[in-house]
């Protein structure tokens, strides 16, 4: 470590720098405590909102793939900073008195980017932009966004899991939301949460997209084909779960229902590498540059 330190010094990343942006961070933390505390506590127990805990390993995963770009990134000390500090306070406090709670979320998100941005600068940040980008995934979306996107993505997995088990030989009735299989009614936003999914998939896409060295449109391609890998992985863990509520004990189902959810997320990682390897089979330009100028470079 003290031999990673030394060489990072090399390139302006000094122990006095490191120590200042911890500082700067613990202040920005301590400064949005109670916005940090509500987010991680939604997080935890709302399941709709369950993929913000996936942001922070993803947002360690996509530096640590860019870590090459640290030789190339002088950190530089940046007036910038406290502006967005400044913006992200304002946010928060007006926010907080119009009882608008995404917004007060979005000032603890700012003023952490700020700290960061006082010490690094901000071409820094522009040599990282994938990550800080993915920083807006730590603000629970609002209800109202929630019901907007949940009503259709449910809708579209209940018609076709209905068409996915009459294919399979059962007969199954569909009203809405509900289906109706061997005289049980199992609704699909009780059995497969649509927007649990989602938001955890288009996660899982951004992480690839951003980790493989992808040309932009692809990457583009796959962050707008995620909604429709949500419903794919939806029906496979849909399927399963309505066979049980309707042939089998609830309490079965439920178990099976909450132990599937996260399953999906190698699925959804193999659709996606199912989509680029297609690309590539049609002669379709996928890679930006080799392999070996990616670990020169980073993704």
């Amino acid at each position: 470590m003290p031999g990673a330190l030394s060489g990072m010094s090399r390139y302006g990343w000094t122990r006095e720098r490191i120590a200042i942006l911890a500082v700067l961070l613990v202040l920005a933390m301590w400064s949005g405590w109670a916005q940090w505390a509500d987010i991680f506590t939604i997080a935890w127990r709302d399941e709709e909102a369950s993929h913000i805990l996936l942001v922070p390993p993803i947002l360690i995963w996509l530096i640590w793939v860019r870590r090459v770009r640290f030789r190339r990134s002088p950190p530089r000390f940046s007036w910038a900073g406290p502006v967005v500090i400044g913006v992200g306070w304002l946010t928060a406090f007006v926010s907080f008195n119009i009882a608008f709670q995404a917004g007060w979320h979005t000032g603890a998100v700012l003023m952490m980017l700020g700290a960061v941005t006082t010490v690094v600068g901000t071409q820094v940040l522009a040599n990282f932009a994938p990550a800080v980008a993915l920083t807006a995934m730590l603000v629970p979306v609002p209800g109202a966004i929630r019901l907007l996107i949940a009503g259709p993505l449910q809708n579209a997995t209940a018609r076709v899991t209905r068409v996915v088990l009459e294919a399979m030989g059962f007969w199954v009735e569909r009203s809405g939301n509900m289906l109706l299989i061997n005289e049980r009614e199992v609704a699909v936003h009780e059995a497969c949460n649509g927007m649990r999914m989602v938001f955890a998939l288009v996660l899982v896409s951004y992480a690839f997209a951003y980790t493989v060295p992808l040309r932009n449109s692809v990457r583009l391609l796959i962050l707008i084909l995620s909604p429709i890998a949500a419903i794919v992985c939806n029906v496979f863990r849909l399927t399963p779960t309505v066979l049980l509520y309707g042939y089998s004990d609830e309490q079965t189902a439920d178990w099976f229902h909450a132990g599937a959810g996260w399953a999906m997320l190698p699925l959804a990682f193999l659709i996606l590498m199912g989509i680029t390897r297609s690309l590539r089979w049609a002669l379709v330009p996928t890679y930006r540059f080799t392999l070996a100028h990616q670990m020169s470079e980073g993704a």
